[in-house]
This record gives structure tokens, sequence and C-alpha cells, in this order.
């Protein structure tokens, strides 16, 4: 999706590829895209050109995106803010805060199985010529996603004059894993001219990309309450030293003792006290549990892109493009957990945070139950779009386009587990350490001359539960656009836009679930399961860095043995749920432009018009629902010097939900905790769009002259009116799900759209190469910085589900502030830059609940340092060095907005990376 005039590489200017946005952008000087500076430039033109406020990325070469991977491309964009670092990459990308975002490649929708959008990181960068995010919305662009658009443009044979190809190869060393995982890249392309047929191009562009990676996690669990020391017989209960307090006792729920899941959690005031049988008994809150985990595993992503072009005269061109993006990913999670909430034995001393009633250490906690489990996960996404587009100059006032696009994708996943279990004499811990890290250790019984604080000895474990899932989750989609543009014999309206969009999409989802009791056998009976690990968390925490535990992968490659082991057999997928989905939109744009006092204005205004018709069917029911939604949107651009613009926008958009939250079936998940029930969640095939209407304004200076064209400063004010958020109403019900033996009791979430909430806030960028003397020339920076205030009306409910009040809380995901900051050099041969990433605390999720903490888990500040540097050794050839996560930052949650001390919770190490590659095209 090149702007017209910017070319790749060493290639000269031709007709830019036909996409939604060529309309916006005007025809720019040329110049060569090549290296960090110069794809600044290119974006900082697109951004300049267009009507809509646009952040884009732009390649600096073949191949050759300005990071590993997307989004820590656009982690640098203003505004942008990105969170669920793991397995060796960056999960979730957010605009302006909010995560839901429409992904479409070359201006076509594209999704993942059953889901509503791309995952981002899915798409190898040495397949992209430009990323554009759209954070003001036009009429002909998709309505789909409050938070913004994403639009993905790929290489096209007639982007270059002629013959093409590039190869790029590069290693990636994961330090904490101690392997090098490959990545691949080859394009190739040509354009001829024919005698009779007009000019035809093709180009094949593959990629392979294998990634290896450790994560490790340490956490202390969730809070309960436990009576004090001296134990009693209160309120017609008798209680024994540290006794855990039950929500119930002995089974009954009515008029429980104190509620879980309180947005605060319980009162941690000293010498704090629960009302039982009328009687005021004094508690104190400590952790049912500490766990950690050592997540490895290798994930393969490979892609292939075929494009032909035909254009049989300059008043046609038909273009056809194939895609496939695949995702394999094999993974080991090796889990400990210990309970430590035991009160049946002698106790060691407590101590408690200074004026707190919150336990920070036990000594000594008896009769520790304990368990590993070694969970495998295949999970596999196969995902395929072919278009056939066309755009023809029917007149000079004419112009018209239209696509037809067929999309399927399919994700699977396999899911094996088996666990070993003890019970240990007596366990030692101290829930935080030290800047939020648990440490513990096992005590042994001098008595004997075991070692049972080893916890690597398959002697002391049998063998427990298995756990056998399996998902798939399908989706197909056939779209059809057309698309017109017609300029009228108007002065002050440049061309009325109009466009029609259909699209059929289908989505399924199947899963089986089985578990199975222990075996009740010694580990040493399975001598060919034995795997421990080594150097856990780099000696950063006073934990175990070693323990045993069934081999996941092992079990996986050989499942029917060990569940016939179990006496049980692989069940059969069975299909849960089955959406069908007809959207129709239609949409009219009018382009004006004029001058006032000398100086030029000109802008957009529009409409789209929206109806989809979603049928729904699940196990023994069905559902079906409507809707329609009118959709304007206006743009106005005014430049007051030639090098000073401003820019107002307005837009209604919506965010239809996921196929996912609206499937009612319901997933029971028994107690693991000795809480005294489970959890339980289900979708609602009633939910509604949520809906926002947008405000924006923008400033920006460019400068530097046509010498750089490389410099700018910009601020943009925006505003969010989001209503219908959806939320998860929570209740208390009594089931037999499958597997049950009879009644048991869950906490059932489900969603509604429950909530309303405003954001607001302001983002200012810069991208500076100042002229400066000597060997200082070439040195720039480019940061930026983003201020957001957020905030939500969320519902409160008892444990019956009935709403009892409204909270005001920030929005899920939503940092107050957040900067970047880059350090570029590019002179001569070589090209270097230094990038600092930080985000604020944040409002992450809400525990489930369960607990006696507070409801909401807060994110620490993140960052993240990388480095790059590229050395131009011919013309043709460059070598490369990039490094992620250089000061190797931990990773840290907490319950409560101001828990970070007493709520700590998880604690994650990452990997640094270090690639070394070469590039080389011709």
């Amino acid at each position: 999706m090149l702007a017209a005039g910017v070319t790749l590489g060493q290639a000269q200017p031709t007709a830019p590829a036909a996409t939604p946005t060529d309309d916006n952008v005007v025809q720019l000087d040329t110049y060569v895209v090549s290296g960090f500076r110069s794809s600044l430039t290119a974006a900082l033109d697109i951004k300049r050109e267009s009507v809509q406020i646009v952040d884009s990325i732009v390649s600096e070469d073949i191949g050759k995106f300005p990071d590993n991977n997307l989004v820590e491309s656009m982690q640098r964009m203003t505004g942008i803010q990105v969170t669920n670092r793991g397995a060796g990459e960056i999960g979730t990308v957010s605009i302006r805060g909010l995560n839901d975002i429409n992904t479409t490649l070359n201006g076509q929708n594209m999704f993942i199985s059953s889901g509503q959008a791309m995952a981002l990181q899915d798409i190898p960068t040495t397949l992209l010529a430009r990323v554009d995010v759209y954070k003001t919305r036009s009429s002909d662009l998709i309505e789909n996603g409050i938070a913004g658009s994403v639009d993905v443009r790929t290489h096209r044979p007639f982007d270059f004059e002629g013959r093409r190809v590039a190869l790029a190869a590069r290693g990636i060393y994961q330090e904490q894993r101690d392997k090098i995982g490959p990545n691949y890249s080859a394009l190739f392309s040509n354009r001829w001219k024919t005698a009779n047929g007009g000019e035809v191009g093709a180009l094949v562009n593959i990629s392979y990309a294998e990634t290896p990676y450790r994560d490790q996690n340490v956490t202390a669990g969730a809070q309960v309450p436990f009576v004090t020391g001296a134990g009693a017989v209160t309120g017609g209960v008798t209680w024994v030293p540290w006794e855990r307090i039950f929500p119930t006792r002995g089974g009954v729920a009515e008029n429980p003792i104190w509620q879980a899941g309180l947005d605060s959690g319980l009162p941690t005031a000293p010498n704090s006290t629960l009302q039982i049988n009328g009687v005021a008994v004094p508690y104190v809150l400590a952790r049912d549990a500490v766990f950690q985990n050592d997540f490895t595993g290798t994930r393969k992503r490979p892609a292939v892109n075929i494009a032909l072009q035909w254009a049989p005269s300059k008043d046609a061109e038909y273009t056809f493009e194939s895609f496939y993006f695949g995702y394999d990913n094999t993974s080991f999670n090796n889990l400990f957990f210990s309970f430590v909430d035991w009160w049946g034995g002698p106790h060691g001393p407590v101590e408690l945070y200074p004026g707190t009633n919150i336990v920070q250490s036990r000594a000594w906690t008896p009769f520790v139950y304990g368990f590993t489990s070694g969970d495998a996960t295949a999970s596999k996404t196969d995902t395929y779009i072919n278009t056939l587009s066309g755009k023809w100059n029917i007149s000079d006032a004419l112009k018209l386009r239209s696509a037809l696009t067929y999309q399927t994708s399919e994700f699977d996943t396999e899911f094996f587990a088996m666990r070993a279990d003890r019970v240990h004499r007596a366990i030692s811990v101290n829930f935080n350490n030290g800047s939020g890290i648990p440490a513990f250790h096992f005590i042994d019984d001098p008595a004997t001359t075991v070692n049972e604080s080893d916890m690597t000895q398959p002697s002391l474990w049998n063998v427990a539960q298995l756990y056998d899932n399996g998902d798939r989750d399908e989706g197909s989609a056939v779209t059809w656009t057309a698309d017109g543009e017609y300029t009228p014999k108007i002065e002050f309206l440049s061309s009325i836009k109009f466009g029609l969009r259909y699209d059929d999409r289908e989505a399924s989802e199947a899963e089986r679930r089985q578990d199975s009791p222990g075996l009740g056998r010694p580990l040493t009976d399975f001598p060919e399961l034995y795997h421990v690990n080594s150097g856990f968390f780099d000696g950063r925490a006073g934990v175990p860095s070693s323990w045993i535990v069934p081999n996941g992968l092992a079990i996986f490659n050989d499942a029917d043995h060990y569940r016939s082991l179990y006496n049980r057999t692989k069940l059969p997928l069975v299909e849960n749920f089955n959406v069908t989905e007809k959207n129709m939109s239609g949409y009219v744009r009018g382009d004006f432009k004029t001058f006032l006092s000398g100086h030029r204005l000109d802008g957009q205004v529009g409409a789209r018009y929206v109806n989809v018709k979603t049928d729904m069917s699940f196990g023994a029911g069905s559902a079906s629902e409507k809707k329609s939604k009118l959709l304007p949107s206006g743009s106005l651009r005014f430049q007051i010097t030639p090098d000073l613009i401003a820019r107002a926008s307005y837009a209604e958009t919506l965010r239809r939900p996921n196929f996912n939250q609206l499937n009612p079936n319901i997933t029971y998940v028994r107690d693991v905790t000795n809480i005294g029930y489970g959890t339980a969640s289900g979708g609602n095939p009633n939910l509604r769009p949520t809906q926002s209407k947008n405000y924006d304004l923008a400033l920006e200076y460019y400068f530097g002259g046509n010498k750089t064209r490389s410099n700018a400063i910009y601020i943009s004010l925006f505003k969010r009116e989001i209503d219908g958020f959806v939320v998860d109403f929570r209740r208390r019900v009594t089931a037999t799900a499958p597997g049950d033996t009879g009644p048991y009791d869950y906490i059932l979430s489900q969603p509604d759209n429950a909530s309303n909430g405003e954001l607001e806030g302001y983002e200012v960028g810069l991208v500076y190469f100042p002229d400066l003397p000597g060997i200082f020339q070439g040195f720039g920076v480019q940061a930026s910085y983003t201020s957001l205030d957020s905030s939500q009306d969320i519902p409160i409910t008892d444990s019956q589900g009935r709403v009892t009040g409204t909270l005001n809380r920030p929005m899920f995901g939503v940092s107050d502030s957040s900067y970047n900051i880059t350090l570029a050099y590019e002179r001569s041969k070589v090209g270097a830059r230094l990038s600092y990433v930080w985000r604020e605390a944040f409002l992450y999720d809400y525990e489930a609940a369960l607990f006696a903490n507070p409801l909401g888990r807060y994110r620490r500040p993140e960052a993240s340092l990388d480095f790059q540097l590229s050395y131009r050794v011919t013309d043709r050839l460059t070598m490369t060095v990039d490094a992620t996560n250089l000061t190797e930052e931990l990773y840290q949650s907490y319950y409560g907005e101001n828990g970070a001390t007493v709520h700590n919770f998880g604690t994650s190490l990452f990997s640094r990376t270090i690639a070394v590659g070469a590039r080389y095209s011709f």
C-alpha cells in the first residue's frame, strides 16, 4: 500500500497499487526508501498527505522491517501500547489504550479461525511493504474495531520497475532457552511488457521463522482468611491455630461467613474480624499456595505470498493474490504447585506486614500437599486468503474497483498433561522476599536421612491425574467489495466516493474434555517420564531451581498408551457452536477542498450503513440476531502554513462481539484450590455491538525543508465515548457438569453489555534529524509520549448475580502514560539505533471471584531496551545485528490498585535475544 512515488530498495517509481487509501494520498516527490531514516521519512509523508490521522511504518528495504516482528515495530508508534509478553514475543497491541483493532490485508478484512481479527504477530515482517494505523475513520473503511484499524500492505510486482530478487537469513538466539531460531525469507518479482496484452507481473514471497523460547514465572497465590494463631471456640465453632476460614462452614451456602471476589477484598486493618454465628472472630490474610512454572517451546511460522498482476491498458489493472499464513507451536509447561494453607499440625512463627493483618512469612506450615504437572500443548493454524481484484478508469471522471476474497482459517490445539503429587512434612515461605518476589523452601525431618526437600527425587512422587483436551475452531468468509470514485465538475467538490461490501462469514467451534483421577502408583514405575529442569529463574529468586515432573512431551507423543493406563480412549471432538453472519454495508463519502484567506482547507464527510444478520446454533438450541447502524464520519484538514497542519475528526464506530462471546455453552472447571466450589463460564447470544463516538484534534509541524524531509513534531487530542462495554456477570449455580458424580457448586460468569466508559488523552510525537557537523551528521531521534485518562462503570454483583451497585474503574489494559524514544545514527554504510519503550502500571484483568484479595489484577510498569546495528558491505549485501530486552526486565503483577507490596502476585522472566543476519538483493 505504497503512497504514490514511494518505492522500496533501489526500485524506481511506478504506478502504485490500488488500495483503500490511494484516494487519501497525493503524489509525492520521488525518493528511494532504504534505511531507518528513509523509512521514517516515507511514514511522515504518508501522515502529512492523509486527511485521516494515520501513523505508518514503511519497510527499510525489501525483507527488512524496523524490528524482529510487526508488533515490536508498532510499539514505537505514537499512541501504541503493548502487553502480554511471553513465548518469545508480544501478544497484545492497543491503540490509545483499546485493543479491539480491525485488521485488513491490502484493504481486505482478515481473521484467524473463529475470531474477528488477525493476530498481528502471525504476519511475518519479511512479507511487508508497509503498515498503516488508522486512528480516525472515514466511511470507506470497514466499521469494526473501536480502537482503530491496521492495514497491512504486502509487495506486488508492479511496485518494482523490473526484476527484483531479495534474500534474507537470520539466526535469533534466545538466551534463556539457549537455542538459535532460524528466520529465512526470499522474494522473486518481475514484470514484462507484452506485444498485445499490455503488461504483466509476477511475485513470490516466502518466509519461515522458528522461535525457541523459555519463560519462567514465580507466583504467590491468592489470599484467604485464617483464624489467628491462638485458636478458640468462637461463634459455636472450635478452631485450631491458624485454621483456614472457608466462605461456608460444612458446605452450607446460606449466610456465608465471607463473600469471595469483592473488588477491594476483605479488610486488611489489624484485628479485623468476621461475623460467625453473631460473634466477631479476628482473622489474618495469607496466601493459599505458591507456584512456579518453567515454560518452554518452539513456534514455527511459514508464510507464502503469490501475486500476479495484469494491466492490459493504462485504464485497467487486475491483481490476483494468494496468501498462506501458518502457525505451529509445541510447548511444554513444567508447573510446580504447593499449597501453604494446611493447619493440622505445629506451626512456626508468622510475620505480618506492619500495620496490616496480612501475612508476609510463615516459618513453618505442616503437611503441605503439592504437585508437579507436565503440560504439553500442540497448536496449529492454517490460514488461506485468496483475492481477485480489478480497477478501471471508465472515464476521466469515473473510476471503479472491485475485489472478491475467499478466506479459510482453522485452529487446532491438543492439550495433554499428567501430574505427580506428594505431601511434604513442612514448608517455610516468605510471600514477598523483596521486590515482589516470593521465596520458599521445604523442611526435612531431622529424625530421618531422607532428603525430602530435594524435589528431583522420583521416589517422593506419585502419578496423579491425567488431563486430555482438544479444540478446533474454524472460520471462512466470502467477501465482495465494489468501490467507485466520481469527480464532478464542481470546483468545491473534489470527488464523491461510494461503495458496497458484502461479507458472508461462517465459524464453528468444537471441543473434547476428559479428566482422569490419579493412578496411585509411584513415579519410579515410569522411568521414561522423568524430566528435571535446571537453572530456574537464573538464581534471581529464593525458590527451588529444579524439580521433577512427568515429561509432557513424551506423554503427548505416546498419548494412546498413557490413556490406556487410565482406562481411557481418545474422545472425538464435538461441535458446540456454529454461527453464520451476513454483513451488508454501503457508504458514500464526499471529498472537498477550498481556500480560506489563502490557506487550503479540505476534508471528507460521509456515512456508512451496516446491516448484520447473525444465526447461531449451539447444542440443542439456536438464536438469531439482526442489527443495523448508520455510522456518520467527517474530517477537516487546514493548512495554516505550508508546514503547519491542523486536523479535526468525528466518527462513530462499533465493535461486534467475538463469536466465542456469543457461544452460550457452559465450560465447568472444578475446584483446584480447596475453596469449596468451582468456576464456570459461557457466552451470551444476545450481546449487541459496543458503540463509540470518537472526537480527534491534531496539530502537526513539519520542518527541515526539502533537504531532509524527515523532521516533524505533532500532537493529537482525542476522546472516546463508549456505550455497551461487555463485562462478566457472576452468580453461584449448582450443576452436574460432565465428569461430576453429582451436583456441585460453581461461580458462573457470563458476558453482558452492562458497562459504559470514556477515554480521553493526548499524544505527542517527534522525529528529528538535526543538521550537525562532521561525523555527528546522521544522528537523530524518534520519540513519543501518550497520556490517557479512562473510566468505566462496572456493575457490582453478589454471589447470586444480583447487581448491588456500580463501581467506576479505569479501563482494562490502559496505562495512564507511556513513552518511547529511539536514538538513531545513519551515515555512509553504518546504521544504528537504541530504543527504549516504557508504559505505566495498569489494570490488566479481574481474578476469578474465589478469594479474599482485591479482585483487580494490575501490571507493574513495563519496559524494554533494544538495540539494532546494520552495515552495508556492498550495495547489494547488508549485515545486521539486533538485540532485545537488553536489561532482562522482570514483568510483575499484583492485586489491587496500591497492592504492589502486600498483594504481590506473579513475576516473569523472559529471554534476552540476539539476532545476526544478512540481506542480499539484486
